[in-house]
């Protein structure tokens, strides 16, 4: 079999997994969110954290509790690592510096994952397990409670409630992240993933030598870092470790992971706002982005330029030869385009414009299918703006489902669409600015500005996945990314809750012959136009200055 076939046909089985999944898990979770009914265990956490889940919050509540809750994540986070050497367990590691601490923390808090230190090296049972596993849940948890809350927002009227912060955060912990995860670690251990809390031993003799490796549990980490678009590895090379993704169809199960929820929660958007037709239209806007640019990444690393690429089959270079060029190309597009930021394989390795579409899939905004929750939310944003570009084409008051979109509703999608390549933007010029930042970089030109690019696109985007070639383990990378990642998460909740408290207080506006129908397929290619539009209006420039030039020039 061809290494094109076998690219072609996991894509294939990838998308017959999703498609079976799609229907039961988008209406699971649809109830889940739906119901007023408490699990014993849920209500005992209630009676710990001291809420009461049946309290209504209006969006500057609900915001509250996001931040607050974020807030103290940080906080302990930060704590643990800072504190590790007197901690049991630790494997004898040191405690981690502050700016490398307080970057971690930001990291995992925020969804982001991005890792500036060597898993294996630096971090023991306690932090791995009782730290970042646990934010790795709890993240992704908040991500799907913002967009349930303005998914309420589009379905309720002349009512600010949003529902209920806590009710949102450990119903889809308990009920969906945790389940899930249980099958996933499962099956990942069935396929030779590790799951112990062994110490730190040597394994056979190189070059006089010996090395060293830690035991951890692995398995359930790797399933929730990918079910909850985490992507924070517990060994440095991350999903290209054997003891994390030991097979090829360990890799497809990790790829499945990624996408499920994403892709699953436009059913549930579509069954909590009375129209599944609206919901099949978001996921045609996603799907069509998806497979498109798994196709044009297969086709960048399978074309052939000279005998080396000949007889390998494909750019191999930093890929693992047990996935191949078709298997790691779906993975470094599963993972740019959702905010994982998990790797089976080097991204700064890949072609100067496979490298690209790695950027490009992080710099529209990580919604197709995106994050958990944050891709549906993100998503609807856009369908906003879209429907608002319609409104002006044919000079009527633009609506999304009933709702006006006004002034004030466009105001919101704006910030929300500006903040994160602003960030990028930003903190990328200062570093190419400033002397420092620059000795950071191995390569120089192109390839080396397009590091940088890479680093902060990603950390806005709350993506966590790195070009490979950055030392980013400085004073200046650790704090400026942390804040980034901080900022690039919170700040567009921001936004978003605030959207949907103005849309939850509107009346519903009756249908006419002029409404625009946003379950058509019109609709969708006029959502997918103006994504692609959008970003690449904001982000050609820099684009241009990093892996276009490399491609071109290659």
């Amino acid at each position: 079999m061809s290494p094109v076939l076998a690219g072609v046909l996991q894509l294939l089985a990838l998308i017959a997994a999703l498609a079976l999944a799609y229907v039961p898990l988008g209406d699971y979770m649809a109830k889940v969110y739906s119901s007023d009914k408490h699990l014993r265990v849920e209500k005992w956490i209630y009676k710990g954290i001291g809420a009461n889940p049946n309290t209504e919050m209006r969006w500057p509540a609900y915001l509250r509790g996001v931040l607050a809750f974020s807030a103290v994540g940080v906080l302990f986070l930060y704590l643990l690592q800072r504190l590790q050497g007197h901690l049991p367990g630790s494997l004898g590691f040191a405690a981690i510096d502050p700016d490398q601490a307080f970057n971690t923390a930001a990291s995992f808090v925020s969804n982001t994952n991005w890792q500036s230190y060597y898993g294996e090296q630096a971090m023991g049972h306690v932090v791995q397990t009782g730290g970042l596993a646990v934010q790795n849940f709890v993240s992704a948890a908040v991500g799907i409670a913002v967009a349930v809350a303005l998914v309420r927002g589009f379905s309720r009227s002349r009512t600010g409630e949003l529902g209920n912060f806590w009710a949102d955060l450990v119903r889809g912990t308990v009920r969906i992240l945790i389940p899930i995860s249980v099958i996933g670690a499962v099956i990942l251990v069935a396929c030779g993933a590790i799951q112990n809390f062994a110490g730190i031993h040597s394994v056979g003799q190189f070059m006089g030598g010996s090395q060293q490796w830690n035991g951890g549990a692995v398995a359930s980490q790797e399933a929730i870092k990918e079910l909850g678009t985490n992507g924070g590895g517990y060994f440095n090379a991350n999903s290209a470790h054997p003891f994390e993704n030991p097979t090829p169809f360990s890799n497809l199960f990790e790829i499945f992971l990624i996408l499920v929820i994403p892709f699953a929660l436009t059913r549930t958007f579509g069954r909590m706002v009375g129209s599944l037709k609206q919901g099949y239209a978001i996921l045609a806007a996603m799907a069509t982005i998806w497979v498109g640019f798994t196709a044009l990444m297969m086709w960048t690393e399978f074309a052939h330029h000279g005998p080396a690429f000949q007889i390998a089959g494909g750019a191999m270079e930093g890929k693992e030869t047990r996935f191949g060029v078709g298997g790691s190309s779906i993975f470094a597009v599963a993972t740019t385009l959702t905010s994982t930021g998990a790797v089976d394989s080097f991204h700064s390795s890949f072609t100067g414009l496979g490298g690209g579409i790695t950027l490009l899939s992080m710099q529209l905004g990580e919604i197709a299918p995106g994050g958990t929750g944050s891709g549906l939310y993100g998503m609807l944003i856009m369908a906003v703006i879209a429907v608002f570009i319609a409104g002006l084409m044919v000079g009527r008051t633009p609506e999304y489902l009933g709702k006006k979109i006004g002034t004030r509703e466009i105001k919101f999608a704006a910030c929300y669409i500006l903040i994160t390549p602003a960030l990028a933007l930003v903190f990328t010029a200062a570093a190419m600015a400033l002397p420092t930042p620059g000795h950071s970089m191995t390569n120089s030109g192109a390839h080396g500005f397009s590091e940088i690019l890479y680093a902060y696109t990603s950390g806005a985007n709350n993506n966590g996945s790195a070009f490979a070639g950055l030392n980013a383990d400085t004073q200046w990378f650790n704090s400026t990314i942390g804040i980034a990642m901080l900022l690039g998460r919170f700040l567009p909740m921001v936004f978003v809750l605030a959207l949907a408290g103005s849309l939850a207080e509107q009346r519903p506006v009756p249908a006419t012959a002029g409404t625009l129908r946003t379950e058509k397929p019109l609709f969708t290619g006029l959502l997918v136009g103006a994504i692609l539009i959008i970003t690449g209006l904001t982000y050609f420039p820099a684009l241009a200055l990093g892996p276009l030039a490399e491609g071109l020039a290659s």
